[in-house]
């Protein structure tokens, strides 16, 4: 019989702790929980988990200290959990070789998803698998119709989260505002296609600001349309 797979949660808020054990326990997952970080080292070297959960701030051995460790002898998935909100912190657990990175605080389902998505890309699963998509910062589910963005979610109207969607499904891929009028409002839409386009648009922008710093945006394609670019 397949056992449920171990998310080993290493933070010292034994508060945050619990509700992320919670949480993940309700979709089927094991976990594991350590409040220090040469604990959390530890425990992992005795039985290594599927996914570890590591806070950065913690006693004992602060998370990029343990992720130096791990990544010496494995590429066991780590999400980074940062109270900073500080572009360099996550570029260096990035560097480090952490797989993302979630910042404090943020909405347990959000959490859940990166896990599914982190866990979905080390078995080679495609991202799109359970209509989620996840880019660093920026979950976007269509089944659910849920956006997160920084740990936070983000109310979108379905149009906005339709164009959002389809626009992060084929990253990289420019489309023209016809071409998104006929993907997503469909054929019997009665109206001036380029304004509206534009207006929705404009505020899925607004709703995702300084998105840059994570490495995507939406970008306008002068003279042919938009693309989600990531680089």
């Amino acid at each position: 019989m397949k056992s449920d797979p171990v998310i080993l949660v290493a933070d010292d808020d034994v508060n945050i702790s619990h509700l992320v054990q919670l949480y993940l326990e309700k979709e089927g997952f094991a976990v594991q929980l350590c409040h220090r970080g040469d604990d959390a080292l530890t425990a992992f070297r005795k039985m290594p988990p599927d996914l570890v959960l590591l806070d950065v701030m913690m006693p004992g051995m602060d998370g990029w200290q343990v992720l130096r460790q791990i990544r010496r002898s494995s590429e066991i998935p780590i999400i980074m959990l940062t109270a900073k909100d500080e572009t360099v912190d996550k570029v260096v657990g990035l560097e480090l070789g952490a797989d993302d990175y979630i910042t404090k605080p943020f909405d347990p389902k959000e959490l859940v998803a990166r896990v599914k998505a982190v866990l979905r890309r080390a078995r080679g699963v495609e991202e799109n698998s359970e209509d989620t998509l996840v880019f660093p910062a920026l979950t976007v589910s269509l089944t659910r119709y849920e956006c997160y963005y920084e740990g936070h979610q983000v109310e979108m109207p379905p149009r906005e989260l339709e164009v959002l969607y389809f626009l992060c499904q084929h990253a990289g891929q420019v489309f023209t505002r016809d071409q998104l009028l006929d993907e997503i409002w469909g054929f019997d839409f009665v109206g001036e296609s380029s304004r509206t386009v534009d207006v929705h648009i404009k505020r899925v922008r607004e709703k995702l600001p300084d998105c840059e710093k994570h490495g995507w945006t939406i970008r306008t394609v002068y003279g042919v349309g938009y693309k989600f670019e990531v680089k």
